[in-house]
């Protein structure tokens, strides 16, 4: 099968966050499984190209409309382990990607719109061999792939003359119609802007069926690329089964609730996994002591040059918790300052790595890390590292994960392959992968965590606790746990035949809708 996955983000290329592992680990798996997969990404000056081959120019140029004139797009092409990527370049004088950054622009809706047209082009573009049998879109910055192509020919001839778009209206004769899968990662974030978008890429008039799918359900004026994506998918998932649930029938949907109801029949969750080629205690590079189930002993040796590294004390008779996230809103930031503190109270030592877009965000963890800064029992490290977040999850004891939400979350899946416990709500993916150590009716050789269900400092204090105290004075019971989520099948093989289900059910429905 022929799959092109669209998308803002694929690692190493371009991460901010778990998108980024989550489409190139698919599409690696899909690769080895025999499937041929490209994955489409904009060409940003900041794409991490350390070990990697220059990006090769292809002969395909790209027109998209915008603000009245026409945009030249590059494709330049680049090989990785399973699967290909193909980059969208504008030309220099049109730096929507030369922003040294992925998102955080007040001009994000063009630059991703401009994306999303090109896209269409590319696909325009492709030869009856090259042609995918299936697109699948990632989050809000595709939205417009999904729309746009439901509304205007994506199958016409193209030129390097030719816009993105056909007429709109036309139907879809010269080819069998390509079926589109959109995955929801994050419905926090929707992709909601000013309707004077269309206008920028030449979009004059708006079928009623398309300015039904756009129009935002909250406020007027605004457009909503989430929404229109999900009406116009041939399938749709999110990243996890309680999310998918959520979603739906709590606030957790952000409004969409009763639009992705509406569309339940084509709605489905699945959960997310890891590469655990990159992620694997017993080879990984960036770890000084490899181990695995037979070996745990020797993730202290990980804990000592974690310690080392960040100028904590010399301590293993302190445990050592972990915070390794995004610092956002959603990512439960007064839980994690509040268990910071806590922890500290209890005896623990604690080491976090993240940063925050957000200045009152940053700000407050700033203030904190200057608090501590002569302390040898905590250390804040504000920013990205690659091979210090491995080293974290290697040495730490614990790691603290209250999201107020979670559509999957990667965190607890890498922890537990680093032998290291999680303490987590219980919320979205994090509620499908961790069975908690007391209160769980999973076998004991199932039990991997701590979770609690309030996002309260009480809540988060009880869960903690109570894994501190069973890190302190049951020391087997603890190497237990950390042995049962060592052994779960986190990868991404299983995923990947989900997908393979879900495309074959993108195939099946496509002509009938």
């Amino acid at each position: 099968m022929r799959i092109l996955m669209i998308s803002s983000e694929c690692a190493p290329l371009a991460k901010a966050g778990g998108l980024g592992d989550a489409v190139a680990g698919l599409a690696r798996a899909l690769g080895h499984l025999g499937h041929r997969v490209e994955v489409l990404l904009p060409a940003y000056d900041c794409l991490n190209l350390t070990g990697l081959p220059e990006p090769k120019p292809l002969e395909i140029h790209l027109r998209v409309p915008f603000a009245g004139r026409a945009i030249d797009c590059q494709v330049l092409d680049l090989s990785l382990d399973g699967y290909v990527c193909r980059l969208i370049a504008p030309r220099p004088q049109d730096p929507f990607f030369a922003r040294a950054r992925i998102y955080g622009e007040p001009d994000d809706a063009e630059r991703f719109a401009v994306f999303a047209c090109a896209a269409i082009a590319y696909v325009r573009a492709l030869g009856a061999g090259a042609r995918p049998d299936i697109l699948h879109c990632h989050d809000w910055q595709t939205g417009l792939v999904l729309a746009l192509s439901r509304e205007y020919r994506q199958d016409a001839p193209v030129s390097q003359n030719t816009g993105a778009l056909g007429k709109p209206g036309m139907s879809e004769t010269s080819a069998t119609p390509i079926p589109i899968c959109y995955t929801l990662h994050n419905i926090g974030y929707q992709g909601r802007f000013r309707a004077d978008l269309l206008t920028k890429l030449g979009v004059q008039s708006v079928p009623r069926r398309l300015a039904h799918w756009l129009a935002d359900h909250s406020e007027a004026g605004l457009i909503n690329l989430m929404k229109a994506g999900i009406a116009a998918a041939d399938a749709v998932n999110t990243v996890s089964p309680r999310y998918a649930w959520e979603v739906q029938y709590t606030e957790q949907g952000m409004g969409l609730e009763a639009w992705l109801r509406r569309y339940a029949f084509k709605f489905a969750g699945i959960l997310n996994g890891i590469d655990d080629s990159v992620w694997d205690p017993a080879r990984d590079p960036f770890i000084p002591v490899h181990f695995d189930l037979r070996t745990l002993g020797r993730k202290e040796g990980n804990g000592q040059a974690l310690r080392q590294r960040l100028g904590l004390a010399d301590d293993p008779g302190r445990p050592l918790v972990a915070v390794i996230s995004r610092l956002d809103w959603q990512k439960g930031v007064d839980l994690i300052l509040h268990g910071i503190e806590y922890a500290l109270r209890a005896g623990a030592q604690v080491a976090l790595l993240g940063a925050a877009l957000d200045p009152e965000i940053a700000g407050r963890f700033a203030l904190l890390q200057a608090r501590y800064a002569d302390s040898t029992q905590v250390r804040l490290v504000l920013g990205h590292d690659e091979s210090l977040a491995h080293l974290i999850y290697a040495g730490a004891d614990l790691i603290l994960i209250p999201s107020l939400y979670e559509p999957c979350g990667l965190t607890q899946l890498i922890a537990m392959r680093y032998g290291t416990v999680p303490i987590a709500r219980r919320v979205g993916g994090l509620a499908d992968t961790i069975q908690d150590a007391n209160d769980s009716i999973a076998p004991r050789s199932a039990r991997t965590g701590y979770l609690f269900d309030e996002p309260t400092p009480e809540a988060l204090e009880d869960a903690l606790g109570r894994a501190l105290w069973l890190w302190r004075e049951h020391p087997r019971e603890f190497a237990q746990l950390r042995c049962n989520g060592m052994r779960m099948d986190w990868s991404w093989r299983k995923p990947a035949q989900r997908y393979l289900e879900l495309y074959r059910y993108a195939r099946q429905t496509r002509g009938c809708r």
